[in-house]
Formats: structure tokens, C-alpha cells, sequence
């Protein structure tokens, strides 16, 4: 579809953006919406294509968002490479990107907050209980400043996807999420902009979290229905597989390993329909997380 404008616009102000939301939908122009923590890659490009597709005029954001990270994670040092996502940006053709401040965004005194609890304190909300608050709280904020017709979400963040469905239903957001399936590195591990913190030897080990995730599939679809045996054999494969390297380096930790339903993420008692097998995994000081989906 064509593009109502060439150039890119940077616009840090929320009553500018909001301004000019409005004026494109009195256009009739559809607007679509990929919110960004920065630190750029081609899975996120990926995702600017599908919006690119399903709508005229393309809204990326850049903000690292406070509020999704707890007391001990890695707010402080999360990958920002703003000049980079710049110079990718404009090589895409968007159409604005919206960069707000901390302060824009969350100015003194911000007191409101979006929880979706059913969804959010399992999988990745087990350990990191405050994260989906945070993630439902910034999504809404952006959905009310950017006005999408159609957001873009990746696959890898599936948890996510199903909370933000499910606030978007309950909250009546006039938005349609769409879904960008997980791109990997050629190796197989999901690419992550956190995956700046692996050395080339962990990245390359990491990989055998996304085979092993494979094997599990090709188990169910030969007939295999046991979850805790299944578990069994996604953890005793990650563990004895990647840590054949020097422990100091690559002290491995899982975060949890889950057979479940996709749609609702309730563990079911016999394994039907679209199953999702979903990891988290600690490397040394990072987190990375993976899944894969079975018909079961």
C-alpha cells in the first residue's frame, strides 16, 4: 500500500502525536502501530512489514518502559541504540517514530495502572510479578496517543499477546492486534535484544533450547501425550546440552517449562487443540525466553 508521506518524523510530545492521529483518521487513512523498547533488530522489522501491509500509515515507538521492569532487573543497562534504530527507521519508510521522554510518559505524580490478573502471574509473571502491569499500562497509554487501527506483536512474547487480546476485549481499545511469528538467528535461537548481552559461544549454545523445543513438537505429533514426561525431557535436554561449556560462563538456571493451552494459557489435562510449549531460561545474567506451538 502506498505511504501518505516520505520522510520520517520523530516526534517526543504525546499532544503532537495525539494531533496528528486525529488528522490522519479524518483522512480515512489506517494507521498501524509496532510499540518498541528500541535496540532494533529483524524481528521488529518483521513486524513493520505486517504493518506496513495491513495499513497506510506506520507508527513505530521507541521507549524503554520503566514500569515493566522490577527492583533487580535490567532497566539501567538494556540495550538503547537509538542512532541505529534511526537510520533503520528511515531505511523502512515509517511514517512517524514516537520517542517520548520517562517524563512525557510518566509525568510527576502518575498514579494509574492496568492489571489483567488471571493472565498475568503465571509463565513469565511468576517471577516477575510486576512485569505485565507494567507492559498493559504503556500499551494502553500508546493505544490512546497513537489511535492504531492494527498493532503488531511478535510470537516470541505469546504471554503478552493473550494479556493485551484479553485488556484490549475488556477495555473496548478499538485496536485488532496482529501477530508477527518469532524470527531466528540462523542457528535457531529467537532473536531478542537482549541477546546483545550473550557472547558468540553462549549464543551459539543457546540454540539448543530452540532444537530442544522441536524435539518436544515432533514427540507430540508422534502421539506422545504425558505433560510432566514431556517436561521432563525439554529440561533434561536443555541442561545436560548446554552445559557442556565451562559452567562459570554459562550457569544455566530454568525459569519454568509449560504445556498449555495457547489461547487461555490454562494447563490442560490432556493435551487438544493449539498447545503452546513455552521456556524461560537464565544464561549466565540473561533471561531468554522461546516458544514454539503444537496442534495437538
Amino acid at each position: 500500500m502506498g505511504h501518505p508521506t516520505s520522510t520520517m518524523k520523530v516526534i517526543s510530545k504525546i499532544s503532537e502525536m495525539q494531533e496528528i492521529s486525529k488528522e490522519i483518521h479524518k483522512k480515512n487513512i489506517s494507521i498501524g502501530f509496532v510499540p518498541t523498547m528500541g535496540a532494533l533488530h529483524k524481528g521488529h522489522i518483521s513486524l513493520i512489514d505486517i504493518a506496513k501491509k495491513h495499513s497506510r500509515f506506520v507508527v513505530v515507538s521507541i521507549f524503554v518502559n520503566p514500569t515493566q521492569f522490577g527492583p533487580k532487573e535490567d532497566f539501567n543497562k538494556y540495550p538503547r541504540t537509538l542512532t541505529k534504530d534511526l537510520e533503520l527507521l528511515s531505511e523502512k519508510k515509517i511514517d512517524i517514530l514516537f520517542a517520548p521522554t520517562d517524563k512525557e510518559m510518566y509525568p510527576k505524580g502518575y498514579g494509574t495502572y492496568i492489571d489483567v490478573p488471571d493472565f498475568s502471574n503465571k509463565l513469565c509473571g511468576k517471577s516477575r510479578p510486576t512485569h505485565f502491569k507494567g507492559v498493559c499500562t504503556i500499551v494502553a497509554k500508546l493505544f490512546n496517543i497513537v489511535s492504531p487501527d492494527i498493532a503488531v506483536f511478535g510470537e516470541k512474547d505469546a504471554q503478552q499477546v493473550v494479556i493485551l487480546k484479553k485488556m484490549i476485549k475488556d477495555l473496548n481499545f478499538p485496536t485488532k492486534i496482529i501477530t508477527g511469528q518469532i524470527i531466528r538467528e540462523p542457528n535457531g535461537l529467537a532473536m531478542s535484544s537482549r541477546n546483545k548481552y550473550l557472547t558468540d559461544k553462549q549464543k551459539q549454545n543457546a540454540s539448543i533450547i530452540y532444537k530442544t523445543l522441536r524435539e518436544t513438537a515432533n514427540k507430540i505429533n508422534k502421539g506422545e501425550r504425558n505433560i510432566p514426561k514431556l517436561k521432563k525431557f525439554i529440561k533434561d535436554g536443555i541442561l545436560t546440552k548446554m552445559t557442556h561449556s565451562s559452567p562459570s560462563e554459562n550457569s544455566l538456571k530454568i525459569d519454568y517449562i509449560e504445556i498449555i493451552n495457547k489461547n487461555n494459557l490454562q494447563q490442560p489435562k490432556t493435551l487438544k487443540g493449539e498447545c503452546l510449549i513455552a521456556v524461560a531460561v537464565w544464561y549466565g545474567k540473561t533471561r531468554l525466553i522461546d516458544n514454539i506451538t503444537v496442534n495437538c
